[in-house]
């Protein structure tokens, strides 16, 4: 797997498993090897071990190209047949043409189907995949679940993990043949896992890495197990150094089968965007120092590693929903934005699936489901690499293009100048207009040449310049003009002077000296030939020396393009730089205005308060104005009331002064009554 050696595999086994039946050796030619005799398995800088489950292995393979040609953004890739339900927090992973897709969230309830999507025909599979009877399982049934993880291994999709209905107590593992489509539980042995959502796990060769998740219990776990598919046995890794927080919902990759990197996610109070990588050399947790923007804080995205790009897209906190796609260089650690989807795309909701799709010359990044509103059953995806002819151009050898020593006629010049293009790579401007003025040389020097001689002799053979002149290119000035990476070793630096006009000329001339001498030799038709050969010969000599001023006229544009090409990628490494400076101003200005837009939301959830308590005091102060107003009425009539009763008193205390003098009156009267009257009568007793 990580091409361990028993010494340090020690260091990520616990102390209480002696037996190695794990370690493995790497072949010189990129294999691995285990110790109990499996296969060869072929490793790849993705991390994975075969690529082949990444691969599209029909040659009838082939995706709408009116998606695929969108590769600025995500595109939705039409479907047909047996859709699945609309869902979310389920797991895909791909095994050659076929998408395997499994369980999820309904909205209403957990889902426990398999569907397939052949990206052959782009249409999904209707049919219903068998469960194996397991002798550790009461019932044949594939458990319902989301939050589970899936990877590729082969022929077979394997399942790790999951909330499932019924809850279990450990970590389940079960795989399924895409050939057969058979679903199995696999039996395993060892340090069994607790039973877990929202995990990671990643898979070099035949051994699957598992780290964090959320346990049934709601806890926040950051363990690490390994777990062998050929043996099906469970072992937990034991770490040096500070690693990740507990988490969950985070994303993981496995680069070049030794480095595990751990991205985000969801702690016990917080959302992360924290990146942390593991060497299984050491087993040493060490914290990634990135440079320039790095993505917020989000849980839930979904992550490709394609060869040393990570493509991270999705995800987000309990507050926002992120967007764009980012792009992490494992080998610069630098973070940039590959996409910007529109809020329409299933990549803004949450819960969708992404698997990385390894098509012809392109690496295309597959989307499905995710739920925002209500749950999604779209199929995007997103062209991450093209490999395009601009991305193996060699650089361009240093030969002379007007080579006459062997007289290659004016169409072979232009023929080889369009065909051998690295040549004037560095101005394709010159190149082709170099190439069209030979051409248009060629064909104007073979009409008039032909009219001439025509009048001249009436007939004569072999007369257009092409038909005189022409020869086989030599192999060691041009080699294979096909193949124009061998012009470099088959034109050496001696031959790379340019020739002048002159020596042009002087090289004609001794041609047409030869030809002469041998026309004298032969007689009269002899020299009407060489009087032919000789008016050739001028024209050609015309021809070659005005085709040479123009070639200097090219280079004299060459070299100003070559100047102007310079000033430019000087402005466009100041453009560059600028372009950081603004960015690096525009992160710290996107902080401040997070900084602002929390101070925002403070400042009106307390105006929110304030206005809330405003409420209340005036609803207070107009009930208590109307009791105000009602005590101030009540007292109003007390006091005429008041009035009224002191008015009644003072005439009852004025008649009760009427009486008390009366009765004054009277009892003077009877004094006096009494005191006439003298001493009464006693009354005779009989």
């Amino acid at each position: 797997m990580f091409a361990f050696s028993r010494r340090r595999m020690k260091l990520g086994r616990s102390k209480g498993h002696k037996s190695d039946p794990l370690h493995g050796s790497r072949s010189p030619g990129g294999h691995l090897s285990l110790s109990n005799g499996g296969d060869p398995i072929t490793a790849s800088v993705s991390g994975r071990a075969d690529d082949l489950a990444y691969r599209c292995s029909s040659d009838s393979f082939d995706l709408d190209a009116r998606a695929l040609d969108s590769s600025e953004n995500w595109a939705v890739l039409p479907t047909e047949g047996d859709k699945p339900a609309p869902r979310f927090s389920h797991a895909a992973a791909i095994v050659g043409s076929k998408m395997v897709v499994f369980g999820g969230d309904s909205g209403h309830h957990l889902l426990d189907d398999t569907k397939i999507l052949n990206l052959e025909k782009l249409t999904w599979d209707s049919t219903t995949p068998k469960v194996l009877p397991s002798p550790i399982r009461s019932t044949s049934k594939l458990p319902a679940c989301k939050g589970h993880c899936m990877v590729s291994w082969g022929n077979s999709v394997i399942l790790v993990g999951g909330r499932s209905e019924p809850a279990t107590d450990r970590l389940s593992v079960w795989a399924f043949n895409t050939e057969t489509e058979i679903w199995s539980l696999m039996e395993a042995k060892g340090d069994i896992p607790a039973a877990r959502s929202g995990h990671t796990v990643t898979r070099a060769g035949a051994m699957l890495i598992v780290f964090g998740g959320e346990d049934t219990k709601g806890k926040k776990r950051h363990d690490l197990h390994m777990f062998d598919l050929k043996s099906s046995t469970w072992l937990p890794l034991n770490y040096k150094g500070s690693g990740p927080s507990p988490r969950s919902n985070h994303i993981a990759a496995l680069y070049d089968d030794r480095v595990l990197l751990i991205f985000g996610g969801h702690s016990k109070s917080k959302t992360l965007n924290d990146l942390f990588s593991l060497d299984f050399e050491t087993m040493v947790w060490s914290r990634v120092k990135t440079n320039g923007p790095h993505p917020s804080p989000r849980a839930g995205c979904s992550g490709a590693l394609c060869g040393t790009k990570w493509y991270i897209t999705g995800g987000g906190s309990k507050k926002k929903r992120q967007a764009e796609t980012w792009v992490f260089d494992v080998l610069e650690s630098k973070w940039t934005v590959r996409a910007v989807p529109p809020s329409s795309s299933i990549t803004t909701k949450k819960g969708f699936s992404m698997v990385p799709l390894y098509h012809r010359d392109k690496i295309v990044l597959v989307a499905f489901g995710g739920n925002k509103k209500d749950p999604s059953d779209k199929v995007e995806v997103l062209v991450v690499l093209q490999n395009d002819h601009s991305f193996s151009w060699r650089s361009a050898p240093d030969v002379d293009p007007l080579l006459y020593e062997y007289s290659p006629s004016t169409k072979e010049l232009a023929g080889h100048l369009n065909k051998c293009a690295p040549l004037y790579s560095n101005s394709s401007v010159a190149r082709h207009s170099l190439a069209s003025t030979v051409e248009r040389a060629s064909r104007e020097e073979d009409g008039a040449l032909g009219t001439s001689l025509h009048r001249k002799y009436g007939q004569v053979e072999d007369c257009s310049l092409a038909q005189k002149l022409e020869k086989p290119i030599d192999d060691d000035k041009y080699d294979d003009a096909d193949d124009c990476s061998s012009c470099p070793a088959s034109t050496p630096k001696d031959h790379r002077s340019k020739r002048t006009g002159a020596d042009t000329q002087t090289d004609m001339a001794r041609t047409v000296a030869v030809k002469e001498e041998n026309a004298d030799n032969q007689g009269p038709s002899g020299r009407r030939i060489a009087r032919s050969s000789s008016d050739i010969s001028h024209l050609y000599n015309t021809k070659i020396t005005d085709l040479i001023r123009r070639n200097a006229a090219l280079e004299d544009q060459l070299v100003a393009a070559l100047a102007s090409k310079e000033q430019a990628e000087k402005n466009l490494s100041l453009v560059m730089s600028s372009r950081e400076q603004l960015e690096k101003r525009l992160a710290s200005r996107g902080k401040e205005a997070e900084l602002l837009k929390e101070k925002i939301a403070g400042l009106e959830l307390a105006q929110e308060e304030s206005n809330s308590l405003s409420n209340a005091v005036h609803a207070d102060n107009v009930r208590l104005e109307r009791e105000v107003a009602f005590l101030k009425a009540v007292a109003d009539e007390t006091r005429k009331e008041m009035h009224s009763t002191r008015r009644v008193l003072a005439g009852e205390q004025s008649r009760t002064f009427q009486l008390q003098v009366e009765v004054f009156h009277l009892k003077q009267r009877l004094q006096t009554a009494k005191g006439r009257s003298g001493t009464p009568r006693k009354p005779h007793n009989p």
